[in-house]
């Protein structure tokens, strides 16, 4: 080792000391670049020994003594390239779609390519081949293949507008054949309905009050020719009149109730008639008409009936009403009770029956303030029932409560008044018209 320290030290020493042997020096270790050299090939003056200036070879020992240059040469190294993964048995498409794309044929690579050494080509030995890409050649049509091709396109639209027609149809039809189907459901789904609501009991529900209309008024002879007009059931029907009062429904301290007879009769039937008394009067009543007549003895029989009582009207005396008081609890319910208001308690009994008998009408307010009360039929003439309805209009004005402030004889007291037939619609009277016929009632009566 140190003996090669030595060679070496000297060898340095001379090469800088001659700088124009420096070419032609040798080394002693100018064999160690092939060993650090990738490549095979070695110089021509390794190879052999320098000759001297005449021409002889150097002796080696002068060979020896002489230093040598080491030469060093660049070595380069390709990059290493990336690991390949190891070919999969796919399909020839597939593989060749994973593949990377070749790279640009150029001359530096092909240079490269030649320079490379057996450890890149260990390294390189492993990678993909690539297939060639080969595409058609593309030829100009001529005018006969032109044509063809029109005449094959033409077809084709041809065959695609036909089925196109009958794909149409069968969607038509198939459409068709989806709405009949719906309309036979929507018929079936209507009918289930109907006889569901049918079977279900209706729900009750606030229904809004509709408002009415204001009727029309009329004047008396021209609702009687309405009423009259409409009367057109098989029976004869009977003329009523209902009258609102403007009297409060809480007042019961003033009712309104009377009796009168209709100058042409109401045409209903005769009222049997009863009397209770004895003496002058029950004779006075037979000979008027009466049905039933009787003192004491009529009276317990009428306590032992077991309330019946089949009359219509009831009279008695002032003088008798003691006796008739006992069986109260039995006239009372009936409405049999003997009153002045009602015209059953009189004094002048032959008048009293005479009337009843002809057709004695009575009339009372009920808890709603209305009379209702039957003045004819529709068999009589005009004139016949406008005086039966001034007669009832005259005996409502007699029968206003006392308790009733008012200064009119008909304002506050008389709201509405109505008259129709049993089947027929209402209508409405004027009250200026029922004053009329009130007053003209009251000047026959009187004459």
């Amino acid at each position: 080792m140190a003996s090669l320290k030595l060679l070496l030290s000297r060898a340095r020493r001379h090469c800088l000391s001659n700088p124009a042997s420096t070419s032609s020096c040798s080394s002693p270790l100018h064999h160690l670049p092939k060993y650090f050299s990738s490549s095979s090939s070695s110089s021509p003056s390794e190879s052999q020994p320098s000759p001297n200036d005449d021409g002889a070879p150097e002796p080696p020992e002068r060979r020896l003594r002489r230093p040598q240059p080491v030469p060093i040469q660049p070595v380069s190294y390709a990059a290493k390239p990336k690991e390949v993964p190891p070919p999969s048995p796919e399909t020839p498409a597939q593989h060749d779609a994973q593949a990377p794309p070749p790279p640009p044929r150029e001359a530096p690579i092909r240079e490269a390519r030649a320079r490379w050494t057996r450890e890149d080509i260990r390294y390189m030995k492993d990678a993909p081949s690539i297939s060639p890409v080969s595409y058609p050649m593309r030829v100009a049509p001529l005018p006969e293949d032109r044509a063809s091709e029109d005449a094959a396109v033409e077809g084709a639209e041809a065959e695609k507008g036909n089925e196109g027609r009958e794909k149409m149809e069968v969607e038509r039809r198939r459409n068709e054949a989806a709405n009949q189907a719906a309309v036979i459901r929507r018929r079936r789904l209507s009918r289930v309905l109907e006889e569901e609501e049918q079977a279900m009991v209706p729900f009750p529900m606030i229904i809004k009050a509709e408002k009415r209309e204001s009727k029309a008024v009329y004047d008396l002879a021209e609702a009687i020719r309405l009423v009259k007009a409409n009367a057109r059931a098989k029976f004869d029907e009977t003329i009523e009149a209902h009258v609102r009062l403007g009297i409060e429904k809480k007042r019961s301290d003033l009712i309104v109730r009377g009796s009168l007879v209709l100058p042409h009769g109401s045409g209903m039937k005769v009222s049997k008639v009863a009397f209770l008394g004895e003496g002058a009067d029950a004779d006075e009543a037979r000979a008027a008409g009466a049905d039933i007549v009787g003192g004491p003895e009529l009276v317990e029989k009428i306590a032992n009936s077991g309330g019946k009582f089949d009359v219509q009207k009831c009279f008695t005396t002032p003088g008798f009403m003691p006796q008739v008081l006992k069986i109260a609890k039995v006239l009372k319910p009936l409405g049999l009770l003997p009153n002045a208001k009602q015209g059953t308690l009189v004094s002048d009994v032959a008048r009293a029956v005479r009337e009843a008998k002809q057709s004695n009408v009575d009339f009372k307010m009920d808890k709603t303030s209305i009379v209702h009360v039957g003045l004819g039929k529709a068999s009589l003439s005009d004139d016949d029932l406008r005086e039966n309805i001034g007669a009832f209009v005259n005996a409502l004005l007699h029968a206003k409560p006392a308790g009733l402030k008012k200064t009119s004889k008909y304002a506050g007291y008389v709201n509405s008044f109505h008259i129709c037939g049993t089947m027929g619609p209402g209508f409405s009277v004027s009250i200026q018209s029922l004053s009329k016929a009130a007053d003209h009632y009251t000047k026959v009566s009187l004459s």
